[in-house]
C-alpha cells in the first residue's frame, strides 16, 4: 500500500512507452495569454496512439485544475468531464481565463490503468 494518494498517479516517467502514449493527457494550449483573455484548452488522452474506447477499457473521466502563481491555496478545480465508454471520446475542449502565470494540471482516469497526469505552464501577460 502507498502512503500518499499522489503516489498512485502515473506520469510518463513511470511506464513503458506504449502505455505512456495511450494514457498521458496531452494539453493543447498557448504558451502565453493576456490577463483576462479567453484561453482555449484542448485535452487529448492518447494523442499519438489512440486510447481504446470499449466497455472493457476506456477513459472514464478527465479533470482540469489550475495552479495559479501567488495564490495561497492551490490548485483550483476548473472542470470535470465524465465520459461514457464507447460513446465519449477522450478529447475535451474548454475555455477559461487566467489572471496570473499558471500551471494547467490534467488528470485522466483509465478504468484498467489508473490515474495519469500532465501539466503545461502558461505565462500571463499584463
Amino acid at each position: 500500500m502507498v502512503e500518499r494518494f499522489g503516489d498512485l498517479i502515473r506520469t510518463s516517467k513511470h511506464e513503458e512507452k506504449v502505455l505512456m502514449e495511450k494514457h498521458t493527457p496531452y494539453i493543447d494550449a498557448p504558451d502565453s495569454v493576456k490577463a483576462g483573455e479567453e484561453l482555449k484548452v484542448t485535452v487529448i488522452v492518447g494523442k499519438e496512439v489512440a486510447h481504446p474506447n470499449t466497455w472493457e477499457h476506456h477513459i472514464k473521466w478527465v479533470q482540469v485544475f489550475v495552479e495559479e502563481e501567488g495564490r495561497a491555496f492551490n490548485p483550483v478545480h476548473v472542470a470535470t468531464y465524465d465520459l461514457g465508454p464507447t460513446y465519449g471520446e477522450p478529447r475535451v475542449t474548454l475555455s477559461m481565463k487566467l489572471r496570473r502565470n499558471s500551471k494547467l494540471w490534467v488528470l485522466a482516469y483509465c478504468n484498467l490503468h489508473g490515474l495519469w497526469e500532465s501539466y503545461k505552464e502558461v505565462r500571463v501577460e499584463t
